[in-house]
């Protein structure tokens, strides 16, 4: 058992909505607070002077200096398990390139497939291993991993090996997703359906028997696979009782309402979703996911977020951190951009990184400082919570928490 503080503020983010829009003054907020643990679960909270005379068994963790306590973050949506790099396309990009291109001279997606299908599982985790660290650094406790830059049975099953190495080894939670349908590979000579079909038939049964992922994505786009093609795809996905989660909307319509029929756990992007879509994810329990790194990176229109939340909906919100459209991979910068464009509250901003977007992982021990969830915790440097949304990602966290332990 140990007890933590003290500290200026910590958030607990109890007590609120998991849908619907949040004032600042909802939140929880105690004042030269602290945090007791017991292995890796919160046993109390509350303040540190009342909690040091209570615990008085426990072991002390003093904390130097003013700090503000929150929970760890959770990035519900990354793809840091790739191999090469994608700054030579993003520099055409600025120079007025398309897609097609770019994709002609050599770079794209199938870039990335290739120089990620070149790499080893044991390659693939040392590389995801180090991406994990400097999520860790930012604050992040809990992230998931995306497959999908293999585009084969067996460099998609390689992919997943890779994350799973890596979670055995990481200091925080990788959550893999299986993203196989992210696209057709351009060297399978059979169409869309045959090429989902192959998935399902060689790639489900092992993603059960290793037990690499319980989890199943497809992008759903003009660029990839059809409303039909996904439903299809899902359909059978859900048959064998995989969660289910979309790439949706993001610059075409349909996914989000495929996601909404299937009862994914969640519709991630949404930057072309408009009040049709909005209403339609607001009466269902699908979280909305908004990715700002993709607008940022590739210079378009944000998730409408502040129009979701207004209707009644979960948002959560994620990094999308990955080679191509989204390089940056810093969470609270990318929420912080957000919030300035959507007018989003600090509130909506913290939910959307914590608690909202452990539901959007199907993870419901986490996210909020009370008893009995995960101690997952991280600590800014202030005497004000408002000055870590303020400082849009540049004031660091000082301290990380995982599982009750200082990894940071």
């Amino acid at each position: 058992m140990k007890l933590i503080g003290p500290f200026k503020q910590l958030l607990t983010l109890a007590h609120l909505p998991l849908k619907g829009a949040l004032k600042d003054e909802q939140l929880e907020i105690i004042t030269d607070a602290g945090i007791v643990t017991d292995n890796d679960l919160i046993i109390a909270v509350g303040a540190y002077h009342n909690l040091k005379e209570q615990y008085h068994d426990a072991t002390l963790e003093e904390i130097e200096g003013d700090q503000v306590l929150l929970p760890g973050f959770v990035d519900s949506h990354t793809h840091i398990c790739f191999g090469g790099n994608r700054a030579k396309d993003f520099a055409m990009r600025l120079n007025g390139k398309t897609y097609l291109e770019i994709a002609e001279s050599g770079g794209g997606i199938w870039s990335t497939v290739t120089q990620t299908r070149s790499k080893s599982a044991d390659e693939l985790k040392d590389i995801t291993l180090s991406n994990a660290e400097q999520l860790i650094r930012k604050g992040t406790t809990t992230a998931e991993v995306k497959s999908g830059y293999a585009l084969s049975v067996e460099g998609e099953l390689k992919m997943l090996e890779g994350i799973n190495l890596a979670n055995q080894e990481c200091e925080i939670d990788l959550i893999p997703t299986f993203l196989g349908a992210h696209m057709k590979a351009k060297d399978f000579t059979g169409s869309n359906h045959e090429y989902l079909r192959e998935l399902i038939e060689k790639v489900f049964p092992i993603l059960k028997e290793k037990q690499l992922t319980k989890r199943v994505d497809i992008f759903v786009e003009q660029s990839a696979f059809s409303v039909e093609e996904g439903d299809y795809y899902l359909t059978e996905a859900k048959k064998q009782g995989f969660e289910l989660t979309i790439h949706a909307d993001q610059f075409t319509t349909g996914g989000s309402q495929l996601a909404i029929k299937h009862k994914a756990l969640s519709a991630d992007h949404l930057e072309f979703s408009d009040e049709k879509e909005v209403r339609e994810l607001a009466f269902s329990d699908v979280v909305a996911t908004v990715l700002p790194g993709a607008s940022i990176g590739l210079g378009m229109q944000f998730a409408p977020a502040r129009k979701l939340l207004d209707r009644g909906c979960c948002v959560s919100i994620a990094s999308d951190w990955n080679p191509g459209s989204a390089p940056m991979g810093d969470l609270l910068t990318q929420a912080s951009i957000l919030a300035a464009f959507q007018k989003l509250s600090t509130a909506e901003v913290l939910a959307g990184i914590t608690f909202r977007a452990a539901k959007a992982l199907n993870l419901e021990d986490r996210g909020i400082l009370s008893i009995g969830k995960k101690a997952d915790f991280v600590a800014f440097p202030t005497t004000d919570f408002q000055n870590i949304i303020y400082h849009q990602g540049q004031l660091q966290p000082s301290m990380v928490w995982k599982n009750g332990n200082r990894i940071h």
